[in-house]
């Protein structure tokens, strides 16, 4: 269902109230950011784009914009919900919080997984800076599609292949606008988009 808008993995989703965690603050400072630039947002049609992310402390878990939040200026911690547990090649993923985790959530694992040192992760649509990126910073193939296992398989083999790990930036060849970037901290990570424009 590429580019519709509605989440392509099972969700095992189990409603809780909103919770405080580490890190909300800054991440919701960076989002605001990226939402004001217009790399988080809302097409005419109605469909949302965008989200960011943040490792649960020193777990394997982490917290995640919720799906259909991309045209909203503002988040609250009832807008993030936790990602628990995924199962690439089932693509089946388990999160706990008010909302539903964002469409995107298997590929903010699968950078998790290949990087430690990887604690916030940005997912951000904006067609020029896509055209420049693309085959300049670590591209993943035309014919994987966002949201799939292949994705999740796609981020292993820029991670074995490319520079990835150094660049902290990456574009979607096969999700049109579709560019990652990830970075220790939220702030970081936005530092390296930043860095990815400046790119000519």
């Amino acid at each position: 269902m590429s580019e519709t808008g509605y989440v392509k993995y099972q969700c095992e989703h189990r409603v809780l109230l909103p919770a405080d965690f580490a890190g909300f603050e800054e991440m919701n400072r960076v989002r605001s950011r990226l939402h004001q630039l217009g790399f988080i947002g809302r097409y005419p049609n109605g469909i949302g784009f965008g989200n960011i992310s943040i490792r649960a402390g020193n777990s394997k878990d982490f917290y995640i914009s919720g799906t259909m939040t991309g045209g909203l200026a503002e988040l609250t911690p009832a807008h993030y919900t936790k990602v628990v547990a995924w199962d690439f090649p089932r693509n089946w993923l388990q999160c706990e919080g008010p909302i539903q985790a964002s469409s995107e959530s298997m590929t903010h694992a699968a950078i998790y997984e290949q990087d430690a040192t990887a604690c916030a992760v940005l997912h951000v649509h904006e067609m020029e800076l896509w055209k420049r990126l693309l085959d300049r910073v670590p591209t993943t193939r035309k014919h994987v599609e966002y949201g799939t296992p292949e994705m999740a398989a796609e981020m292993g083999r820029l991670f074995r292949e490319s520079d990835v790990r150094e660049r902290r930036v990456l574009a979607m060849a096969g999700h049109e606008e579709g560019i990652f970037a990830f970075g220790p901290t939220p702030e970081e990570a936005f530092e390296v988009l930043e860095a990815a424009r400046r790119i000519e």
